[in-house]
């Protein structure tokens, strides 16, 4: 798999995933709709709907009002009392969280058939026979007022239909598509039915997780509409006849032709959006003690009719043992009559939350856009860069969705979307870490024959060093070349040769990788070295004169275990010498070659130098020579200047020098004394003053270090100094020597 699919690879994937998961979120919306949830119960934990006072009230048969009025259900007389006192005090509507689907047991027909037969009670029940029922009182006080009862719908079959108390005027589609369907309905008597002024359901269906969010407005019973309890009380106390449902194809209602469901619901003055079920959010407020008057209070005359005059009041309990506890954002036990308070509340306020039509796409497109954002980026940025990026993205949307949930109310998710661009980035940081380690084991294996390990750990660490196909920078460039290999070579058979080069090599490539050098290429008994690439050097120089320094002191350890090599022993090779070459210039370097075949390697004008002066060593008599400019990248390294040369093809002179030791050795004493001798021999020489320099020469030579072999130096400058004596130069000579060839 080559480098160039496997970064279209690290780019395709992603891009197919991220085309999946808004398939996917369109397709199935649901699916990790808890987490947006949450999201939105987190909002209303932090914020939670203000308590303005409403005209609107719950008289609670709480745990109280069963201990001082006995346990429930209680005779419907008791009831109706309760609905009168609530009349008396002015309340303009009731609304029963309550369903009468039995006849009163204490009725008094019904509870006589339990009393054991006697001629008394024979005349006790023809007393009775004209007496109403308590189901008949409960009726007749639901008369007296404005009385909305609820009923309950089921998905067990049933021949029962609710009474539907309100008409219903459709705009756009109709909303029974948009409403799941219920088979069944626990109702109220038919009496008590047909004296209410509204019916509606009280059912409140909670969302997957138990918590009730979305409470419905409009219910489905076989093919008929029905409203709920809430929608029949603020209809009731307006006076208003009928329910508006407006839905996707309205007019002014944008839908592109396409059923996206139910959008409002008007009742009188008053319009409420919903989700496209009919569906209305919870506003949570919590539980609000001024929001509930005692049951008991009401009957015992204990409160002021001025919290009863003018509200819709809603009888319901909050009674644990009567099992109407549901769990909301922000209460784990609200009682069911207190979410039916709050949404009325908040249809009479206006206060709504919404999830505007326009949200799910907003979301997706944010999700799709910074997912292609991230998927580009990886491939500069890296994986902390995206990181970066996806947290602040992150903390963009929750923040923009938080600003608008606090002020307008909004619902927006900032989940979904941060999910989708976690996973995102997930993949492509395991793809991209996948492609990396496969160029770090190509890199380690391309590069492990001319690097030291610690440089290639260093490429495979950080690959974007590495600038394939060339780069032009300055580095510093190693020739070393055995002196007189050929003829040394005549004397060994082809093994021999082998091992011979494989002795000498092998711990050479190691000093030279050991001093941070690149091996460029081995031909035959050379070597060739550079430094300052692929990673940046800034003492390459320094490295490579070292690295010379180093492959000259293993020289003697050569010569004396050549000498000792069984193979090679008696084959009369003499002392091995070296020429090393060290110059800095301005080089090309990169993998050169063709699409099939490539070597890491270097070209320019100054590797030629190099070359020249590996050459120029067994000329001058020295074991390393280094060029001008790498001379003047060195400090504390012993350097004598030798000569200044003009190499074919170049019209500038270039100095040279011989490397002759480290910083410990350029202190000496000894090398301080050799280098004020050499530097007078020098400047006699190129000022012409033969004699002088010619005893100079003869002084170098008195005083030269035997480690470092520099006899054949002096005596070719007492060879040129006698022959330039006896035939003096004109008077255009300049001290240069051309160097004709290697």
């Amino acid at each position: 798999m080559n480098r160039t699919f496997r970064r279209a690879l690290a780019v395709l994937v992603p891009l197919l995933l991220l085309a999946g998961l808004a398939a996917g979120r369109i397709a199935y919306p649901e699916l990790l709709e808890n987490l947006q949830f949450r999201c939105f119960d987190l909002f209303q934990k932090m914020q939670p709907r203000a308590w303005h006072e409403a005209p609107v009230v719950i008289v609670d048969i709480d745990d109280k009002t069963l201990e001082k009025m006995g346990q429930w259900p209680w005779p419907r007389t008791q009831v109706a009392k309760l609905i009168a006192r609530l009349a008396e005090d002015g309340a303009a509507v009731i609304a029963t969280d309550i369903v009468f689907s039995e006849p009163d047991r204490t009725s008094p027909e019904n509870i006589l058939k339990l009393w054991p037969d006697s001629a008394a009670l024979e005349t006790l029940r023809r007393a009775a026979s004209g007496w109403p029922t308590h189901d008949e009182a409960l009726a007749g006080a639901f008369r007296e007022t404005t009385v909305v009862t609820g009923f309950s719908l089921t998905n067990r079959e049933s021949e029962k239909q609710p009474a539907l108390k309100a008409a219903f005027a459709y705009s756009g589609d109709d909303p029974l598509v948009y409403l799941p369907a219920f088979r069944g309905a626990v109702t109220n008597l038919p009496a008590i039915e047909a004296a209410a002024s509204g019916n509606g359901s009280f059912n409140i269906l909670s969302d997957d997780d138990g918590i009730l969010r979305r409470i419905p407005l409009l219910f489905r019973l076989k093919e008929t509409l029905y409203p709920s309890l809430v929608l029949e009380a603020v209809r009731a106390a307006q006076g208003a006849s009928n329910h508006v449902v407006k839905s996707s194809g309205a007019s002014s209602e944008m839908s592109f032709g396409e059923h996206t469901g139910i959008v409002s619901v008007k009742t009188g003055r008053y319009v409420i959006p919903t989700d496209a079920e009919g569906r209305m959010w919870l506003y949570d407020s919590g539980r609000i003690k001024d929001r509930t008057v005692p049951a008991w209070k009401i009957l015992d005359k204990d409160v002021n009719p001025k919290l009863i005059e003018g509200k819709i009041v809603y009888i319901g309990t909050s009674a644990e043992g009567l099992k109407d506890l549901r769990p909301t954002p922000l209460d784990p036990v609200m009682p069911g009559v207190e979410v039916q308070a709050q949404l009325t509340e908040q249809i009479l306020l206006g206060e709504f939350l919404e999830r505007p039509d326009w949200a799910p796409g907003a979301e997706l497109l944010y999700a799709v856009l910074l997912g292609l954002f991230l998927i580009i980026l990886m491939r500069w940025a890296g994986a902390f860069g995206c990181a970066v990026l996806g947290l602040l993205a992150t903390a963009g949307a929750f923040h923009l969705s938080w600003y608008l949930f606090r002020t307008y109310h909004w619902l927006l998710d900032p989940v979904l979307p941060s999910l989708e661009v976690l996973v995102i980035y997930l993949v492509s940081s395991f793809l991209n870490y996948l492609r990396s380690e496969s160029e770090k084991r190509e890199i380690r294996s391309a590069f492990s024959r001319y690097l030291s390990p610690v440089l290639v750990e260093e490429l495979a660490r950080h690959p974007e060093k590495l600038k394939l196909g060339g780069e032009t920078k300055t580095m510093t460039l190693l020739f070393a070349d055995i002196r007189g290999f050929t003829a040394l070579s005549e004397r060994l058979s082809a093994p021999e040769v082998s091992l011979f080069l494989n002795r000498f090599l092998t711990p050479v490539s190691d000093i030279l990788m050991t001093h941070t050098g690149t091996i460029d290429k081995y031909m035959g008994d050379a070597v060739m070295a550079f430094w300052n690439a692929p990673l940046d050097d800034p003492e390459h120089a320094a490295h490579a004169c070292q690295a010379a320094l180093g492959i000259r002191a293993f020289l003697e350890t050569f010569n004396r275990d050549i000498a000792k090599e069984p193979a090679l022993k008696g084959k009369k090779l003499g002392v091995i010498r070296i020429g090393i070459g060290v110059n800095t210039g301005s080089c090309s370097v990169g993998n050169m070659g063709s699409d099939q075949r490539f070597d890491y390697s270097v070209l320019g004008d100054d590797v030629n130098l190099t070359s020249r002066l590996e050459g120029l060593c067994k000329i001058y008599g020295v074991d390393i020579l280094i060029g001008e400019n790498t001379f003047a990248g060195l400090k504390d390294f012993a350097v004598l200047e030798v000569d200044r040369i003009r190499v074919k093809g170049k019209s500038q002179p270039s100095r040279i020098y011989a490397l002759l030791g480290d910083h410990k050795f350029a202190g000496s004493s000894e090398f301080k004394k050799l280098s004020g001798l050499h530097g007078r021999l020098l400047e006699a020489y190129r000022n012409r003053e033969w004699k002088e320099a010619a005893g100079l020469a003869a002084e170098c030579l008195r005083h030269e270090i035997r480690e470092l072999s520099l006899q054949n130096l002096y005596l070719l400058f007492e060879s040129r100094i006698k022959n330039l004596s006896e035939n003096p130069p004109g008077a255009d000579w300049d001290g240069i020597t051309i160097a004709e060839g290697k």
